[in-house]
């Protein structure tokens, strides 16, 4: 696959049978989403991946996550575990110390592994909310030890509370249907960005796929000129190989977040050839 390229003030697409890009506003005179990594000399990270460690639906371990990406050829990975009301792995009966702790492992053991290897790994996490989910870019660990209010924060109050960190949010797959979504909800006030492209509705690793998601998402920020993140979603060794290219090479997750709300990235990945 080339990729498909659309222009960010039109919206014209050069494959419109196949993909309906929306128009996102962006700083970039054109958006690029591809199959795979193409662009040798940009930066390739991954923003929404899970860990075993505090994820109860994932297989590997950070660890074991950092190394698979280190030999995929990416420059950094994003750990997005599911919070405190998504499908954590860990004891929520634990006090609050000990379940951030607990939390914090999967990033802690990539972070030990990135740091052998030359990858770069920053802490996220994915916040639920009977379905709907949201991607955190900024709070690191210690916010998170003296925030617990976080826990049971609306999305409102998210938002505030994660602004006021100087983080960003990015609804995660905002179209995505499955058992445990009861209703498909977004909040356009309450975000800073959208995940556009999620791969594990796309990529060609995947049995089942449904690019229509992504294709909805997509649309969705080009109607209210959100700016765009692509991730993996991934929750074990087998690539998706989603993602978001960059022209240069980041230096912390706050970077990340200006990089996304600059739309900087140069490529989206969404896994299919």
């Amino acid at each position: 696959m080339q990729g498909i390229f659309y222009d960010s003030i039109t919206g014209r697409c050069m494959d419109l049978e196949r993909r309906i890009c929306a128009v996102n506003h962006c700083w970039m005179p054109e958006q690029r989403i591809a199959g795979r990594f193409t662009d040798m000399n940009g930066f390739l990270y991954e923003t929404h991946m899970h860990t075993s460690e505090a994820s109860a639906c994932a297989v590997n371990t950070g660890a074991e996550m950092a190394r698979a990406y280190k030999r995929a050829g990416y420059t950094g990975i994003i750990i997005t575990d599911h919070f405190f009301y998504g499908n954590t792995a860990v004891n929520r009966s634990l006090p609050w110390r000990e379940w951030v702790e607990g939390f914090c492992l999967g990033y802690e053991h990539a972070k030990a592994e990135g740091d052998r290897t030359g990858l770069q790994v920053f802490f996220g996490w994915e916040s639920g909310y009977n379905g709907t989910e949201f991607l955190i870019y900024g709070p690191d660990k210690n916010w998170l030890l003296a925030h617990p209010e976080i826990r049971d924060a609306t999305v409102e109050e998210q938002f505030k509370l994660v602004h006021e960190a100087g983080g960003i949010i990015s609804q995660a797959h905002p179209y995505r249907e499955a058992d445990y979504i009861k209703e498909i909800r977004t909040y356009p006030d309450f975000v800073d960005a959208v995940e556009g492209i999620n791969a594990s509705h796309s990529s060609r690793e995947k049995k089942e796929r449904h690019p229509e998601y992504n294709d909805r998402a997509l649309l969705y920020a080009g109607e209210h000129g959100l700016p765009l993140t692509a991730g993996s979603d991934q929750h074990s060794t087998h690539m998706l190989w989603g993602g978001m290219v960059f022209p240069r090479k980041l230096k912390d997750i706050h970077d990340f977040g200006q990089a996304v709300l600059n739309r900087e990235a140069v490529q989206l990945l969404d896994g299919m050839d």
